[in-house]
């Protein structure tokens, strides 16, 4: 086979900035400006490389708004141009028509479609000023426009490279036999590109170009027999070491060059919440980014080293935005040599199980296309689409590894398409009703997504939609009810309100603005009253019944200036009103309070607590640690934490026991990214969702074992239990990127042993003939589901006050969950 053909490649004087743009909206939640494989939160950059003289030592970096580090000379007012006639660059105001002093030789090549102009390279605002020995262009400009992003990820090619697994029906094809040139399809085009920019730049590197080119060459006959789905391990092929050390002896040509900046932009009118970013994955080298706190306006952050980098809103952490930072004189678009990631100090290599883990969890998130859609009628098949892009990772030894195609990849390894069966509800109705936040739902008379929905569980029925499109609710998180339960009290949290509604009419009663982010809400069994977590915030807001008015703020931390905000999130009140467990996210710990004094203490969680169950006993609160794979148990007042059969102040259980970051499942229960997890009114269970494996944990909270596991949809979420008609309850899971929701039997046969706790059915949220509807939904019918609120309330405290009418529905057992005495 020839040696591939050169691909246009980016080449400039700086590095293009990326920006990321936080908003409201489903699918970019971090806009990149990019549109690729339907999702708006992915960015791809190109490592800039800056050439070294023929004659002389490196040479300075251009300044390019800041992007280099010490020493480096101010170009903000070059007034010279370059040689060979480059196009107007955006900022470049003068023209560079002629003469870096070295000179910068030769045209811009054309850039993934973008003829007659060149990328704007972050603000230069002036001509070109000679820079000392500069004598190449500078293959690699940072970010990357839609165009010259698709080229690097083959989503010009998703309808030829995607699905390759999944519809083979000889077996999984060849490199060779899928109808695309290797040399596109792998980037061999694109590694030529920078290749033959530095032999034509500098003579020296003329030799070491050649062969360069000619191993590329032999590369794609060498991987034309291989198949799309699995992994090539570089060295194992002829070429390999030899095309390795090549493109190595061409980077004393050209050095890696400034930063690229990665921006993130906070702002209305798309935005109307606050937000706190931090690195989930970066390459090691790379600074970690980390925001004091909650925040909107402007941050940045540089991306130092190829590889890939993720982001996450703390408050918000499904929000996700990515990049990817090639280095040019590579095979494939970088993933990096080892990767650091946000959970228990991770440092592995880029192959590792958890970057997969992640990856694919990004784009199941990020692409709406992607989330699952089920029905009652009919099964259906899930193949979420990634990009088939060649992606160049490491093993745990150093080595290279080149993913030829990571669509066909995942379909291998996380058995895709799966079948999403026709869903049937349980056979024996629930009590009352539930209503679930489906969160992403669009309406066509409002810009804001999100409604509560309301599930007639005695009939499994959608009974109604409450969207609030009169007030424009944004994004309705989470919910709780009064003790006559006339109200609806939800949240939105992607804004600053609380809003009341009639439970029954489902009619707008007022909103009340209660700080930035408002999560959850509950209400306390002592007073009636209405707690508010104030996500963005520092404190928890105390309303009167019916939240006509704040009556008090109660801090859940330090108050003053120079402190770190909490950001509490899914908080729990005790049976007796008397005590509020908060989990902050931002300090990484659980706030205990007195209600009646509005003192506090703290105690020690895992990383980044986000919402807390508790004992109907209110002895014990559990944490869900999210990025610490593990759940924290805390004692309320005495030591009630149980470890290794001992009762003690705090104890953790991991939910990585039977897990390896780096190899992936060792057998036996796993999980991760864990939300909500709510111990049953009966104290015999505890359930706990998790993103990270797509399982609830059954946990045993008498001795904080996990029994088993029972598998939930994309993105399971929310857990509140309800009563079963008959006695015994229900676990209702709710799914951020499905539109069904699981119900869990924790004791089907009701002997008190949950090893038996099994799925009794699944319910499909979106709309039916004969749902109560305000508004008309356009999109995301039943998906987003987040909070879950099951009527009567029936946890300890609660269930003793259900009013009548209610009342008649539930066993004396669910009426007094924790007291023997009360049904002799």
């Amino acid at each position: 086979m020839a040696a591939p053909q050169a691909a246009a490649l980016p080449v400039g004087a700086g590095p293009v900035p990326i920006t990321f743009d936080l908003k409201d909206s489903n699918g970019n939640w971090f806009d990149s400006g990019l549109d690729l494989f339907g999702g708006q939160s992915l960015a791809v950059g190109v490592l800039p490389r800056v050439g070294i003289p023929s004659v002389g030592g490196p040479v300075g970096v251009p300044d390019v708004g800041g992007l280099a580090g010490g020493g480096v000379p101010d170009v903000g007012g070059l007034t010279g141009g370059l040689t060979g006639g480059l196009p107007d660059v955006g900022g470049l105001t003068g023209g560079l028509t002629g003469g870096l002093t070295g000179g910068l030789t030769g045209g811009l090549p054309d850039v993934g479609g973008l003829t007659g102009s060149a990328p704007d390279v972050g603000g230069l605002t002036g001509g070109a000023a000679g820079v000392e020995g500069l004598t190449s262009g500078v293959p690699g400009i940072g970010g990357l426009t839609s165009a010259q992003a698709s080229g690097l990820t083959n989503a010009n090619l998703t309808d030829s490279l995607s699905g390759l697994v999944s519809g083979a029906t000889g077996g999984v094809p060849l490199l060779g036999e899928t109808g695309v040139n290797l040399s596109e399809m792998l980037n061999l085009d694109s590694t030529l590109a920078a290749v033959t920019s530095i032999a034509q730049s500098n003579k020296e590197a003329a030799p070491a170009a050649a062969k360069a080119e000619s191993l590329l060459g032999q590369f794609a006959e060498q991987t034309a027999d291989l198949p799309v789905d699995a992994p090539i391990d570089l060295s194992s092929l002829p070429v390999g070491v030899d095309l390795q050390n090549a493109l190595d002896d061409l980077t004393k040509f050209a050095q890696k060059g400034p930063a690229v900046t990665a921006t993130f932009n906070i702002a209305g009118p798309d935005n109307e919440s606050v937000h706190d970013i931090t690195s989930l994955i970066r390459p090691k080298g790379a600074p970690m980014f980390e925001q004091p706190g909650a925040f909107m306006g402007e941050a940045s952050t540089q991306l130092t080293e190829p590889g890939l980098y993720a982001w996450t809103c703390t408050i918000h952490p499904y929000m996700l935005g990515a990049a990817v930072i090639d280095d040019p004189l590579t095979v494939g678009l970088d993933f990096g040599k080892e990767l650091e990631v946000t959970s228990r100090d991770l440092s592995v290599p880029s192959s590792a199980d958890v970057i997969q883990r992640l990856v694919n969890a990004f784009f199941t998130i990020t692409v709406p296309d992607n989330w699952q859609k089920y029905s009652y009628t009919e099964s259906s098949s899930w193949n979420p689409v990634v990009p088939p892009a060649p992606i160049l990772q490491y093993d745990e030894d150093g080595d290279q590894v080149l993913i030829p195609n990571l669509d066909a990849y995942y379909d291998q390894k996380f058995k895709y398409p799966k079948e999403l069966p026709a869903l049937s509800p349980p056979k024996t109705p629930g009590v009352g009703e539930v209503w679930i936040d489906t969160q992403m739902e669009e309406y066509a008379g409002k810009d804001k997504v999100g409604a509560a929905t309301k599930i007639d569980v005695e009939n499994w029925k959608i009974a109604r939609k409450i969207s609030g499109s009169s007030i424009n609710m944004n994004n309705p998180h989470n919910m709780w009810t009064d003790k006559n339960y006339k109200y609806l009290y939800q949240t939105e949290w992607f804004d600053d309100e609380l809003s009341v509604f009639e439970r029954e009419s489902g009619k707008h009663v007022r909103t009340v603005k209660v700080g930035p982010d408002p999560s959850h809400v509950m209400t306390r069994t002592d007073t009636d009253e209405v707690q508010v977590a104030i996500n963005g915030g520092t404190d928890v807001v105390e309303l009167t019944p019916g939240a006509t008015k704040i009556d008090r703020r109660i801090p859940v931390g330090p108050q003053s200036q120079e402190a770190m905000p909490q950001h509490p999130h899914a908080f729990w009140l005790s049976h007796d009103g008397k005590t509020t467990v908060t989990p902050n996210v931002n300090p990484y710990d659980a706030t205990i309070v007195d209600n009646e004094s509005g003192t506090w203490r703290k105690a020690p969680t895992g990383e980044l607590p986000i919402a807390t169950g508790m004992t109907p006993d209110s002895s014990r609160a559990y944490l869900a640690d999210f990025l610490g794979a593990s759940i924290s148990c805390i004692s309320i007042a005495e030591d009630a934490c149980m470890q290794d059969g001992e009762l003690v102040t705090n104890s953790s259980i991991d939910l990585w026991e039977n897990y390896d970051p780096i190899s992936g499942p060792t057998g036996g229960p796993f999980g991760g990214l864990t939300i909500q997890l709510p111990v049953s009114p009966d104290g015999k269970a505890l359930l706990a969702a998790n993103t990270y494996s797509g399982t609830v944990s059954v946990i045993d909270p008498s001795t904080n074992e996990v029994v088993k596991d029972l598998p939930c949809n994309a993105g399971c979420h929310g857990i509140n239990f309800g009563a079963k008609k008959g006695g015994g309850y229900y676990g209702y899971v709710s799914n951020k990127f499905s539109n069904a929701a699981q119900v869990i039997d924790i004791d089907p046969n009701m002997d008190g042993d949950i090893s038996d706790a099994t799925i009794a059915g699944q319910l499909v949220m979106s709309q039916e003939p004969g749902t109560a509807m305000e508004d008309t939904i356009t999109g995301q019918d039943g998906m987003g589901g987040q909070g879950v609120l099951p009527v009567p309330i029936v946890y300890n405290g609660w269930s003793q006050q259900v009013p009548a009418g209610w009342r008649e529905k539930l066993t004396c057992e669910q009426l007094n969950p924790i007291d023997p005495d009360a049904c002799s």
